[in-house]
């Protein structure tokens, strides 16, 4: 039988001739993942064998992954906030730009304060379970039209020990505010795009979560309205913009709304949009 350090390079090869980034990585990445020990454990004991009712499955696991399956969804997992979410192929898979979106919502959201707050289209609960932990004052509901989504957001709330109450709905359909925060990382591709987009992301990721439209603004443009119906007068709204997205989310944010203000990530793009309700 091979031993874990030939594993590694045989699996390294295969992930490199399909292109994969960071094959060696990533092969160690999935040992790991597969022997459910850390990445120290394999090169400690690089001259041990995997059982042989194991081959099959770690093979399997390694041809997925060369043929685009990503990483995240082969563990399992992905770190959010310095915390490990679980995600799978009903979730967009958490990015460090969203974390930008919370920074915005927290810096609305005193410490102490009881204040209701939503998060809209919650996906694997990211958002809403970070808000609850940084401000265990706060009472915070997510909603999501998937009922399999909303079972990832379950789990992960549950395994980080956050109160949040989950609704499944369209946007804020039967909710009853006034919000003090309402927060929302909504699909923003426009359908024209989605062909541009990295084959893992776009042949792998729930498409019902990444493309809104034609246009690309369809959610923003039904969000907003709701939002200010559901704030009360001082709140506040915080939304992850889509790339060039950010002039149509202003010229939506017009009348009642104040404050307005997009921020930019790592890489310049703006990335997040705030509003006060006037």
């Amino acid at each position: 039988m091979p031993t874990l350090r030939q594993l590694l390079v045989q699996a390294a090869a295969t992930l490199e001739r399909a292109g994969v980034a960071e094959p060696r990585l990533t092969a160690a990445v999935l040992l790991a993942h597969r022997l459910g020990r850390d990445r120290a454990y394999l090169y400690a004991h690089s001259e041990a064998e995997l059982p042989a009712d194991e081959q099959a499955q770690w093979e399997q696991l390694i041809a997925r992954r060369a043929a685009g399956a990503p990483l995240q969804y082969l563990t399992g997992q992905q770190e959010f906030y310095g915390r490990r979410f679980q995600v799978n192929s009903a979730v967009l898979i958490p990015r460090p730009e969203t974390e930008l979106v919370v920074e915005a919502a927290l810096e609305h959201l005193p410490p102490d304060a009881a204040a209701r707050v939503l998060d809209v289209g919650t996906g694997s609960g990211c958002i809403a379970v970070t808000l609850a932990l940084e401000r265990p004052q706060a009472e915070v509901i997510a909603t999501d039209l998937s009922a399999a989504a909303l079972a990832v957001a379950r789990e992960n709330a549950h395994a980080l020990g956050a109160k949040v109450a989950l609704e499944e709905t369209d946007l804020l359909a039967g909710l009853v505010g006034p919000f003090d925060l309402i927060v929302a990382n909504p699909p923003y591709v426009a359908e024209a795009e989605l062909a541009t987009l990295q084959p893992e992301v776009r042949e792998h990721e729930p498409r019902a979560a990444l493309v809104a439209g034609p246009l690309g603004t369809e959610i923003y443009a039904r969000l907003i309205p709701q939002a200010q119906a559901a704030l009360r007068p001082g709140g506040w709204l915080v939304l992850e913009l889509g790339y060039g997205s950010a002039a149509a989310v202003r010229a939506l944010l017009g009348a009642g709304w104040e404050a307005v203000e997009t921020r930019r990530d790592l890489q310049g793009w703006e990335r997040a949009a705030l509003a006060r309700k006037g």
